[in-house]
């Protein structure tokens, strides 16, 4: 059936609009089936590497059970050259430090616990591990580093952890006034069912009372 007029006039609308915006149209698609297929396989790398690493993590958690320091710190090694992107890298990291705590390994505890705070991603990771490294500062009496490392940036539940640690230190540097401070703040931060409560409420009392110095 042959075309009327209106029609053919709609035909060459359509053929005109092509032929100026029908090139540009088909590099947009290309452009967006592109996208997609890049955002689609970075998801799939993504899930294939956890998939991965959650394989190697369960090597280590059994190296724990075992009590075997060397395939633990092996195995935690691997994820964080093979797989630094994910958490299981960061995870490791901690696990292993507190293997090497155990088996008095301070360097390659020091070592692991640098490592997520330096290449870890999830900020509560490496909170829990900047704690975990003052403490061992503590332990070598290297207190400003403790401070230092300290006062970098923690997420807001850890005020009164934090605040906590840094109590011990101005204890151990005999600053008992700034000490009570630090105690006092950390009762205020830290949640009222925290079962870690009474040991500060037990430091705090064991200076005695004394006028308040701040702690910055």
């Amino acid at each position: 059936m042959a075309y009327d007029h209106e029609e053919q006039e709609q035909l060459a609308s359509i053929k005109a609009w092509w032929n100026q915006y029908g090139n540009l149209l088909t590099w947009l698609l290309i452009i967006v089936m592109a996208i997609y297929a890049g955002w689609s396989g970075w998801n799939y790398y993504q899930r294939k590497q956890s998939a991965q690493a959650s394989l190697l993590y369960e090597e280590l958690e059994k190296s724990i059970v075992a009590k075997d320091n060397v395939k633990t710190l092996r195995a935690a090694t691997d994820l964080q050259t093979k797989f630094s992107k994910t958490s299981y890298a960061q995870m490791s990291a901690l696990v292993a430090a507190k293997s090497a705590f155990d088996a008095n390994d301070l360097k390659v505890a020091t070592n692991q616990l640098s490592w997520a705070i330096d290449h870890g991603s999830d900020e509560e990771y490496k909170a829990i591990a900047k704690l975990r490294l003052s403490g061992l500062l503590l332990d070598a009496k290297s207190y400003d580093e403790a401070l230092k490392l300290l006062e970098t940036k923690f997420p807001a539940q850890f005020a009164g952890l934090v605040a906590d640690r840094k109590g011990d230190i101005f204890v151990l540097q005999n600053k008992n006034d700034v000490a009570r401070s630090s105690y006092a703040l950390a009762l205020e931060k830290i949640e009222k069912n925290s079962p870690i409560r009474q040991l500060i409420q037990m430091k705090l009392d064991a200076l005695g009372s004394s006028p308040v110095k701040s702690v910055g």
